[in-house]
């Protein structure tokens, strides 16, 4: 529909604008919320076996996709039918609300600053707030690369694949995404905890960022021609390291980053003290330096704006195709 691209455009627009305010109230904080409430009360009525919190965790999957995914359907139709207008608005706010990318800038820079201002406490402090790891004894240098690492990532997880989705269906597909990468966000874990009842919620998310993952790839290797980075470099870590990770997504955008910008990311890590060994990615041509934080920017802005031409794009032929302006 073609008020959906209108709405996929100006709440990209809006996003690059405003970000994410702290005050303004968040979808996915509820869906954070509905996600802690539900653990809680499905929990204590499945058997404290394996099986039992595999089904449990099934169970909040289900319920919580139904619950973001028939919200949005139920508010848009009901728009739809006092006025186009008013659609048009609602989805707008909604698609402006599922991206992250001046948001996503705006964390990291503000690592960038604290490291720019030499104050190595304040700049753990920062990137604690945008990374998993234990950050109070990272070097400098490990600092500026948690936060590269989290920008690339993120770059699809919170830009290209939110994009991609609305491409498709609109403020409704969009929620779906986003309710599964919260989830998995939340309970997708590989510990004691969250091992059997946060199963579910993370192979959701390997479906679901599967295409967007290698789609966010490609487009940043070509992003990467834009800012005088290597393109070349990026597509040749891409080939080796892009399954580097645990996850068969995750490594995808980190591997071209560190390609494009000639650096090595990931390796070990510590979480909630306990040293977890993982593979590097990229080679060390280079150490990783704090301006590192604002080219991997450069990299992820360049990379949504053409992730936005592409889709948006091809949602318009689509729309041109099929008779629906």
């Amino acid at each position: 529909m073609v008020i959906s691209l209108y709405a996929l455009c100006l709440g990209f627009l809006l996003d690059l604008i405003f970000g994410d305010p702290h005050w303004l109230p968040h979808p996915v904080r509820l869906m954070g919320r509905a996600i802690s409430g539900l653990e809680k009360a499905l929990r204590p009525r499945f058997p404290d076996t394996p099986q039992g919190r595999r089904s449990s965790g099934r169970v909040m999957v289900i319920l919580v996709l139904l619950i973001f995914t028939a919200a949005p359907l139920v508010i848009l139709l009901l728009c739809q039918r006092i006025s186009p207008f008013l659609r048009l608005a609602v989805e707008t706010v909604m698609c402006y609300q599922l991206l992250a990318a001046r948001s996503l800038r705006d964390e990291s820079m503000k690592v960038y600053d604290a490291l720019c201002q030499d104050d190595l406490s304040l700049a753990r402090e920062k990137v604690s707030m945008i990374v998993g790891r234990d950050t109070q004894k990272l070097s400098r240098e490990q600092v500026a690369k948690a936060a590269v690492e989290t920008v690339a990532e993120n770059t699809s997880d919170g830009v290209v694949a939110p994009l991609f989705y609305m491409a498709i269906g609109g403020g409704v597909l969009g929620f779906f995404y986003k309710a599964a990468n919260t989830m998995d966000s939340m309970v997708g874990y590989r510990n004691e905890r969250y091992e059997d009842f946060g199963r579910a919620a993370a192979k959701l998310d390997d479906i679901v960022n599967f295409i967007p993952s290698r789609l966010s790839a490609l487009l940043m290797i070509i992003a990467a021609v834009l800012p005088g980075y290597s393109a070349k470099d990026g597509w040749k870590i891409w080939r080796r390291d892009r399954f580097q990770h645990k996850s068969p997504n995750s490594a995808q955008t980190e591997s071209v980053c560190a390609g494009a910008l000639g650096v090595q990311l990931a390796g070990d890590a510590s979480y909630f003290g306990v040293l977890v060994r993982k593979p590097t990615i990229g080679d060390p041509l280079r150490p990783v330096e704090t301006q590192d934080i604002r080219r991997a920017n450069r990299l992820m802005l360049t990379t949504a704006i053409l992730s936005l031409l592409f889709l948006g794009g091809a949602k318009a032929l689509l729309i041109l195709a099929t008779g629906g302006f």
